[in-house]
């Protein structure tokens, strides 16, 4: 038999799904996160083969046609050395033919058979790009932590620390979104921060607390901002606009005008209940608006389409999707 395999390689899971012609799953694998600017490229390359290995089963590796992995931080691999690395790996289990994407292409593709549209990604970071053909044909945002990530769950989170920061630094009540990330980060409570010189101990504790971790860690604060939102507070509510502003202006920057091709939203802080993601969607009306399902799969149909061609049976698995709603409400 002939078969495809997808993966999914994220910042904190890898999944991996095999498939055949007629688009039944026969195997997954799944594993920790395997993003290569995030762990060494050794790791993250070992966890990839582990987690294709175990969707392989006992199925012979040399039955396999095509391989698609979406890859969360695939510019790495833009080094020679890295790449070496990944080719390794590929070798090892037996793989000849591996295609690596930007896991936005495989969240692209979870949602629509459209060759051609637009796709917003807003997790732990941010980026809108634009699909010709299945594959990324340019990029709006999507510059890091330090350059851009607007509108994703780090740029909310930084935004929950600097509004906190201000309403120490000016007076102001510290109810609602302050409170919180306060007692989230400092585990204080409104009985340690009174006086004008316990505010000023608790913004420079802040301050050194925020600076301490890596940045993205402040993407931990993102969930305070939604629920501060929720209670109707006004500085939450300011975030929030201005998040999804920034997101739909990155999305309709990707686009060309008049382009009436779907848009594909992914990431923890565009779907389910959130509130910018219902603002996005606001944002964007009149156009086709889509939800990522599931990127191993829809990496799993990319490379069945490499394999078997085009009009190959999307795949489908409940028990992935089940697996996925389980672990999906991570940000990122």
């Amino acid at each position: 038999m002939s078969f495809a395999i997808g993966v999914d390689a994220g910042g904190t899971s890898t999944r991996a799904a095999l498939v055949d012609a007629a688009g039944a799953v026969l195997g997954t694998g799944r594993g920790e996160g395997a993003n290569p600017n995030a762990h060494a490229p050794e790791v993250a390359a070992g966890r990839i083969a582990d987690a294709i290995t175990g969707a392989l089963g006992t199925h012979d590796p040399a039955g396999v046609r095509a391989c698609v992995v979406g890859m969360a931080g695939v510019s790495k691999l833009s080094d020679v050395r890295v790449a070496a690395v990944f080719d390794a790996a590929w070798a090892r289990i037996g793989l000849t033919s591996v295609r690596v994407v930007a896991d936005a292409e495989v969240a692209y593709a979870s949602a629509t058979s459209a060759p051609d549209g637009t796709v917003l990604v807003a997790g732990t970071g941010s980026i809108a790009g634009r699909i010709r053909g299945r594959r990324l044909a340019g990029t709006a945002g999507g510059y890091g932590w330090l350059l851009g990530d607007e509108g994703s769950a780090f740029w909310l989170g930084r935004e929950a620390v600097r509004s906190t920061l201000e309403a120490l630094g000016r007076g102001r009540p510290l109810d609602g979104l302050p409170s919180a990330v306060l007692a989230a980060a400092l585990d204080l409570s409104a009985v340690d921060v009174r006086t004008d010189v316990q505010r000023l101990a608790a913004s420079r504790a802040l301050i050194t607390n925020a600076n301490a971790e890596a940045p993205v860690r402040l993407a931990r604060f993102a969930p305070l901002v939604s629920a501060a939102h929720d209670a109707g507070e006004a500085a939450a509510r300011e975030i929030v606009a201005r998040a999804a502003g920034l997101l739909v202006e990155n999305a309709l920057a990707a686009r060309e005008p008049g382009e009436s091709t779907p848009v594909v939203l992914v990431g923890s802080v565009l779907t389910g209940a959130s509130p910018v993601g219902g603002l996005v969607r606001a944002g964007l009306a009149g156009i086709e608006v889509l939800t990522s399902s599931d990127g191993v799969l829809g990496a799993a149909w990319l490379a069945a389409v490499d394999a078997f061609g085009e009009g190959v049976v999307r795949p489908v698995s409940r028990e992935i999707r089940r697996e996925h709603a389980k672990t999906s409400t991570e940000p990122g």
